[in-house]
């Protein structure tokens, strides 16, 4: 449904005008706030309008507190359209989500979002192989949600979260096989093993069950397990830290399997006004500038980093 006029998205905001119409600012309300280990903290904000739009890849603009001006760029791990709510993870990093961790329930909370180009999954690629990197789980999450969603469930994926510091959830022993992990590897998140949805935790720190090692050195594991005829039906959703991004789209080329990476940029407007954000990708008319806030933040990973 087309907003009405005095809802026009971006009026006063600055969002740019190509993305009048599908970013929304709006009032919400915190719902519950879960406190993790490490200093991680699980949000969810009743934001209906956000909900209802909301994309594996899209994230928002929170303004963390009324004495913090400046909002902070973070990932949708979650959205129900039903309920009209989102979920977000982020860990403290700055005064800024420090401040927005003393956030109770009934808070109200301004959102600007959904924004940003989301993942774009093959159909045709039904082994999806999506890997997560600390504050980059949760589009790993919302992605694989998503695929359960679609008719027909087309895709079967298979989530590798990485952290070198505790999980933000209760991590236990996976209910599901996987062939090509290694053995030992067991360690799984409960919420995707409910779903059916099979996934295995990375980590050097030692944390039981785990693989030990980086995150990306499982997936090489798993792919290199897999032949030339599965290899075909692979496609590889990729978010975290630059340097695991690029480590994880020389993994997918060694294999030549497809890889989309979700891109992690300081933010200052997140709405494509200030160009702050912007990146060297290739395209086929060569290299150019991109946004990461609304160009991306998921790119092929061979613009990025071929």
């Amino acid at each position: 449904m087309r907003p009405l006029p005095h809802e026009e998205p971006g009026r006063g905001t600055g969002v740019h005008p190509a993305h009048r119409g599908s970013i929304f600012l709006e009032d919400g309300r915190i719902v519950s706030q879960e406190t993790w280990p490490g200093e991680q903290f699980v949000l969810r904000i009743a934001a209906p309008k956000c909900a209802a739009r909301a994309l594996p890849g899209s994230f928002v603009h929170l303004t963390c507190d009324p004495d913090v001006p400046m909002r902070r760029p973070l990932s949708i791990q979650r959205a129900n359209a039903q309920e009209g709510w989102i979920e977000i993870l982020y860990k403290i990093v700055g005064p800024g989500l420090r401040a927005l961790s003393r956030r109770r329930a009934g808070d109200s909370i301004s959102v600007l979002g959904p924004i940003g180009q989301p993942f774009r999954p093959d159909p045709k690629r039904p082994r999806a192989l999506l890997v997560g990197g600390g504050v980059g789980i949760p589009p790993m999450v919302f992605l694989s949600e998503w695929m359960l969603d679609q008719p027909g469930r087309p895709w079967k994926p298979l989530v590798l979260m990485g952290s070198e510091i505790p999980f933000p959830f209760k991590v236990r022993p996976s209910t599901i096989l996987v062939p090509g992990i290694p053995a030992g590897t067991i360690a799984a998140m409960p919420l995707l093993d409910g779903w059916g949805v099979p996934s295995r935790l990375a980590s050097k720190a030692g944390f039981p069950g785990c693989y030990d090692g980086f995150v990306t050195q499982l997936a090489d594991e798993w792919l290199g397990s897999l032949d030339a005829a599965a290899k075909v039906e692979v496609e590889v959703f990729s978010c975290g830290p630059t340097p695991m991004l690029e480590a994880m789209a020389k993994v997918a080329a060694r294999h030549d399997v497809p890889c989309q990476v979700s891109l992690e940029e300081f933010m200052a407007c997140a709405v494509g006004g200030c160009a702050g954000c912007t990146v060297k990708v290739n395209t086929p008319e060569g290299p150019a500038m991109k946004r990461v806030c609304v160009d991306g933040p998921v790119f092929d990973s061979r613009a990025v980093f071929g």
